[in-house]
C-alpha cells in the first residue's frame, strides 16, 4: 500500500523524539486527574443518597472522559496543523518540498493526516481508562466505537481548520490564533444569526413575540455548532433521546417546517451535521491546496504584474 511520503517522514521523525512520549504522558495525566474528580463526585453523591447505585453512576464516566479528550484534541490538532504549511515557510523548506512530484493536495492531505495520526496515538493511550465504565458501568461496547469516530471527527475537523490558517499565514504564532478564530465563529457565530432575529422581532413587537417562522430555518445554522453536534452525540448515547429535536422545537417560533423539520427528526441530526461537518472539511482542504498551488500563485503574480 502506498503511503503519503510526508506522514511517512514526519511520524518516523516524531517517533524518534521525546517530545509525543511527554505529549501522552500530559494527555494521561489530565485524563486521571478528571477520573479522580469524577470518582470523588461519584462517591460523595453516593454517600448522600445512602450508598445506593455507584455502579450505576459509574457510566457518568464516559461522557466526563470523552468530552475531556475532545477538548484536549480541539485545543492540540490545530496549534500542529497550524504550524504545519508556515514552519515550513519560516525553516524556507516549502519551495524545495513544493518542488517534488507530490500535488498540493497530496502535500495538505499529508500534513493532516499526520496531526491524525498524532491525535490518535492519544485516544488510543486513554482506552483503559475509557474502558471502566464499559466493564463496570455495563454500558454498552458500541458506545466506545462511536466515540473513536467522533474523535477522528474532531481530529480531522480541527486539522481542516489549522491547515487552512497554515496555507495562509507565513507565521505559526498567526496561523494558530486564527484558527482559534475560527473555531470561535463555530461555537458562536452559528447560533448568533438567530439570536439576533429574535431580538429584532422582540424589538418590532411590543408583545416580543411573532407568528412566524420565517428565520427559523437559520437554526440550521446549528449542524456546523461542534457543541450542539457533541450534546446530541451524548445525548443519543446516554437517554437515547435527540435534544437537537427539542430544542429546534422549543427555539422555533412556529412548528417547524421543512428542512428545519428534518434536521429536527429523531436520530436524523446526527448524520445530516456528520455529511455537513465532512463537506466543510473537504472544502477547508481543498482551499488550502489551492493556496499553496505553485502553478496557480506564478500565474496570479504574471496576472498582477500584467494589470501593473
Amino acid at each position: 500500500m502506498h503511503l503519503n511520503p510526508i506522514v511517512k517522514k514526519d511520524v518516523k521523525v516524531q517517533s524518534r523524539s521525546m517530545k509525543i512520549c511527554w505529549g501522552i504522558f500530559a494527555y494521561e495525566l489530565i485524563l486521571a486527574l478528571v477520573f479522580f474528580l469524577a470518582m470523588l463526585v461519584i462517591q460523595q453523591n453516593s454517600i448522600y443518597s445512602g450508598g445506593q447505585n455507584i455502579y450505576n453512576a459509574m457510566v457518568w464516566l464516559y461522557p466526563i472522559l470523552a468530552v475531556t479528550q475532545l477538548v484536549i484534541l480541539g485545543i492540540v490538532v490545530p496549534v500542529r496543523t497550524a504550524a504545519s504549511i508556515s514552519g515550513e515557510k519560516e525553516r524556507q523548506t516549502f519551495d524545495i518540498m513544493m518542488t517534488t512530484s507530490m500535488t498540493p493536495f497530496s502535500v495538505i492531505l499529508g500534513k493532516v493526516m499526520t496531526a491524525i495520526v498524532q491525535s490518535m496515538f492519544y485516544v488510543v493511550a486513554g482506552m483503559p481508562i475509557m474502558a471502566l465504565p464499559f466493564i463496570i458501568g455495563g454500558m454498552s461496547w458500541s458506545s466506545l466505537f462511536w466515540f473513536l469516530g467522533v474523535a477522528l471527527l474532531v481530529s480531522v475537523f480541527s486539522a481542516s481548520i489549522g491547515i487552512l490558517c497554515s496555507s495562509i499565514c507565513r507565521k505559526s504564532i498567526s496561523a494558530v490564533i486564527m484558527s482559534y478564530g475560527i473555531y470561535l465563529i463555530f461555537f458562536l457565530g452559528t447560533g448568533l444569526p438567530y439570536l439576533i432575529y429574535q431580538l429584532v422581532i422582540a424589538a418590532n413587537n411590543s408583545y416580543g413575540y411573532v407568528q412566524s417562522g420565517s428565520g427559523d430555518n437559520l437554526l440550521l445554522l446549528l449542524l456546523l455548532n461542534p457543541a450542539v453536534y457533541l450534546l446530541e452525540f451524548f445525548a443519543e448515547v446516554m437517554i437515547g433521546e435527540s435534544v437537537a429535536a427539542s430544542m429546534l422545537g422549543t427555539m422555533s417560533s412556529t412548528q417547524p417546517g421543512g428542512l428545519v423539520r428534518l434536521a429536527a427528526s429523531e436520530g436524523r441530526w446526527l448524520i445530516i451535521s456528520t455529511v455537513v461537518f465532512l463537506a466543510v472539511i473537504f472544502l477547508f482542504l481543498w482551499l488550502a491546496a489551492r493556496r499553496i498551488d505553485p502553478v496557480r500563485q506564478h500565474r496570479r503574480r504574471q496576472s498582477m504584474k500584467s494589470k501593473a
